[in-house]
């Protein structure tokens, strides 16, 4: 897999507004190989975090319905310049991401 995020912080109007882009299939599991017949089987992220200097700020649970390399976007109040975010994942195979960003 190729890098699992890509995360833009930058305060606007006193709160930051973050987005991340997640590098991930997104397979459904409903789409089936055109020569064999057999369904992809399902991997889609379920649940994403997001912390701010270790404190959360996001909480999401996805499914199978979002799309390839999934875009999320948020904002958070009270944030300042230089404040650490922390963006993580985990999909329904286990597997996990997380990446690091300073709030601009």
């Amino acid at each position: 897999m190729a890098e699992p995020m890509k995360i833009r912080a930058k305060m606007v109007d006193g709160s930051a507004h973050i987005t991340v882009l997640m590098i991930h299939p997104m397979e459904t599991g409903l789409r089936k190989d055109p020569r064999s017949g057999q369904p992809y089987p399902a991997h889609f992220i379920q649940n994403v975090t997001a912390t701010v200097n270790d404190k959360p700020v996001l909480n999401a649970q996805l499914g199978p319905a979002i799309a390839m390399n999934p875009l999320l976007s948020f904002r958070v109040r009270g944030a300042k310049p230089g404040d650490k975010l922390v963006i993580s994942w985990e999909d329904n195979k286990g597997d996990r991401a997380r990446s690091e960003a300073m709030i601009a």
